[in-house]
């Protein structure tokens, strides 16, 4: 299977990586400074689940140079959506199924209505769009390695149409051979709402209040507001058809619960280093599609109003 990876931050340099590994073949599309950076310094990974050096790796700067891809693994911040598209139609066209792993669901529909009219010609496949996410904390370094730091590095991905489940099933086997866990989700859109339910609590209490989950924890009412904002993002799901309940609510507390102390959200890390946040990409969506569906969302809009400061980053 030919893979490109797009976007090749911590998580494209860890999946793909990974493959490399594994023995498969792999590309990484990327702009010309990253693009310098990987030819100066290499790729790494130091991972708590093995380390590896991606010796020689592929690497290109235009999408034109890629003959045919079956897989693009799709990574970038949710802010670099828009600037991404032109690149997926063009590998839309060489034939591939995308997998964006971007936290939230409104990237989808974004990329299927970019794609649509390209469909409609028959030049792309007719329900190109995989859905993914990850579990995993990994951060790049100065010289562009990967620092995986969580025994955590799972890969969810699965059809949103039954034209997609063969190749979802001849994934699933590429991917037992490679160095990560994975899953081939039967209903692979009530796990992306979950997740999304989670990132947008954990990024919203953490960015608002400046501070690590443990302090959070520490006051009941810093708390509540996390859990508000569960409970509108399962209200959110539920006027899109989406079955999350009570239980998911619960489960996602469980996990803010186990968190270490000292452990935040990479919004709140991202506004602490003065770097543009993923607020509209998450918080906004969440917006968005409250309008839509009639109901307001107090508690993300409040968020929203007070981290819209920092959003395009800020001088440290």
């Amino acid at each position: 299977m030919k893979v490109v990876v797009l976007g090749a931050g911590a998580l494209g340099v860890y999946f793909g990586g990974r493959l490399i590994e594994a023995g498969h073949d792999v590309t990484f599309l990327v702009r010309r400074n990253r693009a310098e950076r990987i030819h100066n310094n290499g790729l790494e990974i130091h991972s708590t689940r093995g380390n590896y050096v991606v010796a020689q790796p592929k690497v290109v700067v235009d999408v034109s140079e890629i003959d045919r891809v079956d897989l693009v693994f799709f990574s970038v911040k949710g802010y670099h959506l828009q600037g991404a598209i032109p690149t997926l139609i063009e590998l839309a066209k060489k034939g591939a199924y995308i997998l964006p792993v971007l936290n939230g669901v409104e990237h989808f529909s974004v990329i299927e209505k970019a794609l649509r009219p390209f469909i409609e010609q028959g030049v792309t496949k007719e329900h190109p769009v995989l859905g993914g996410l990850s579990f995993i904390i990994a951060t790049l370094d100065e010289k562009g390695y990967v620092h995986h730091t969580s025994k955590q590095h799972k890969l969810v991905y699965g059809a949103f149409h039954h034209s997609q489940q063969e190749f979802c099933n001849k994934l699933q086997t590429l991917l037992t051979k490679v160095n990560i866990e994975s899953e081939n989700s039967e209903d692979v859109l009530l796990a992306l709402w979950e997740k999304y339910m989670f990132i947008t609590a954990f990024s919203s209490v953490t960015t608002a209040a400046n501070l690590p989950i443990g302090m959070i924890r520490r006051y009941a009412e810093t708390k509540q507001v996390g859990i508000d904002v569960l409970q509108e993002m399962r209200q959110l799901g539920n006027k899109y058809n989406v079955p999350l309940d009570e239980t998911h609510v619960e489960k996602a507390i469980a996990l803010i619960d186990e968190l270490p102390d000292e452990g935040t959200s990479s919004m709140h890390q991202d506004k602490r280093k003065g770097l543009p946040l993923e607020l509209d990409h998450l918080q906004g969506a969440a917006l968005r599609l409250a309008e839509k569906a009639n109901i307001t969302l107090p508690t993300i809009s409040l968020v929203v109003r007070l981290t819209k400061p920092y959003e395009k980053g800020l001088p440290l």
